[in-house]
């Protein structure tokens, strides 16, 4: 017997049972199941990237459940629940779509309508800021920027807002000037450092980043995925490093610096 999504609500459910529910779980609310939730995103992430499929179904299961707590939290608080979690996310992707459902019936069987990509993204954008729109509490407080989580990491954070604005038409023309903006960014760091102001040395430290996103998303790379292989890159090298030592009786911190560059150079040598 393979048990269903009614029976995972039903665990969820049970779990929270005030009287014969689990200690731990009884004491959990929105706040303290967040830091879960994003390990669990990034487990996913990660299974992706080993390719690891069989596993990748485990931690989706882990990160459904993550769904169902807060649709369990958001019950008992009397904000809404998993039937409003699952109308609220299919009626968003049925009004976002009108290309597949022109009518803006989901049971409508598929026809022969066929638009432009530009055209489609166009009009993705053009239903999101009707959304952005009818969330603000007031005119007034409507930005481009309104629903870019604040709670991103901070590298794909720069990318949507870099892309939002330009999207709007708030960008360079082309890659060359962000490379010139990069090396402002480079000089104004140095300057930073000569006057020993630390503060600014974050600042125009942050700024660089900022402008590096900017030119990974010219070159149409994901920055986040881009550093995410590059600390892989770096971990691989370095337990090579480690490794080659060990079998010598070493360690890292008994080698001089040359002593380690020759074995980075080595590790690049054999593709790692």
């Amino acid at each position: 017997m393979s048990y269903r999504l009614d029976d995972l609500l039903y665990l969820m459910a049970r779990l929270r049972d005030p009287q014969y529910g689990c200690p731990w779980d009884l004491e959990q609310s929105f706040e303290t199941i967040v830091p879960h939730t994003l390990e669990e995103a990034y487990e996913v992430a990660d299974a992706i990237a080993e390719g690891d499929y069989r596993q990748l179904a485990g931690e989706l299961g882990d990160l459904l459940f993550q769904v169902v707590y807060y649709a369990q939290l958001g019950r008992e608080a009397g904000h809404f629940g998993w039937d409003e979690v699952v109308d609220g996310i299919t009626r968003k992707l049925v009004r976002r779509h009108p290309h597949v459902f022109p009518d803006g019936n989901l049971r409508t069987p598929p026809g022969t309508l066929s638009l432009p990509q530009e055209q489609i993204k166009r009009r993705w954008e053009e239903i999101k800021a009707e959304e952005r729109a009818d969330r603000a509490d007031a005119p007034e407080q409507l930005s481009l920027l309104d629903d870019i989580p604040k709670a991103l990491p901070a590298l794909s954070r720069a990318q949507k807002l870099q892309g939002r604005a330009a999207r709007a038409g708030f960008d360079w023309p082309d890659t060359l000037p962000v490379i010139d903006k990069l090396a402002e960014e480079l000089d104004e760091i140095r300057q930073a450092i000569a006057q020993g102001d630390q503060v600014a040395v974050a600042e125009e430290v942050g700024d660089l980043l900022f402008c590096t996103v900017n030119l990974a998303r010219h070159l149409k790379v994901d920055a986040e995925t881009a550093l995410r292989a590059g600390n892989d890159k770096f971990e691989r090298r370095f337990r090579f490093i480690e490794q080659q030592l060990s079998e010598g009786g070493r360690g890292v911190e008994q080698c001089s610096l040359q002593e380690l560059d020759a074995l980075w150079d080595e590790a690049k040598r054999q593709g790692l």
